[in-house]
């Protein structure tokens, strides 16, 4: 091998990882904070993990407001707690929630946040969860929205 090409050859290794260390680190910087709701609103979170984990469609169906929806990447929109619960009947995992804003104004509020499937990885997606309170005081799903953190 010539001296010019072991050069070239060194000099694209050098860009390669370079181009590969950037990304990663875009990837690293791009994650934002979490920060930590009140008690009733990080519920939901927990309640949510819980029933995906086990999986309990049916549980996880009443986290929503009866009339609630659910907006998946790929699938039409889904609204009531039985549409909810065939939509999540073979749903189910690991997964971790983590919130990165939320806020309350009377009985509307709402959660931003990353997913990923175990606490402390990086988000492998973000969702929006808009939220009503019920009755009984209690915060209910009123749409989940999610998306992936990379293309299909």
């Amino acid at each position: 091998m010539t001296l010019t090409m072991t050069s070239t050859l060194l000099a694209a290794s050098i860009v390669c990882s370079m181009a590969f260390s950037a990304q990663a680190q875009t990837r690293a910087e791009a994650q934002l904070p979490s920060v930590l709701p009140p008690p009733e609103l990080a519920r939901v979170l927990t309640d949510y993990e819980a029933a995906w984990q086990a999986p309990d469609p049916k549980k996880l169906a009443m986290l929503f407001a009866e009339d609630g929806f659910v907006l998946s990447i790929g699938h039409p929109p889904v609204r009531g707690r039985a549409a909810i619960e065939r939509q999540y009947a073979k749903a189910g995992g690991p997964l971790s929630l983590r919130a990165l804003a939320y806020a309350t104004e009377g009985s509307i509020g709402y959660i931003i946040g990353g997913f990923t499937r175990h606490k402390g990885d990086p988000d492998t997606g973000k969702f929006t969860l808009t939220l009503r309170k019920g009755a009984d005081s209690r915060w209910l799903i009123m749409s989940d929205m999610d998306n992936g953190n990379s293309r299909p």
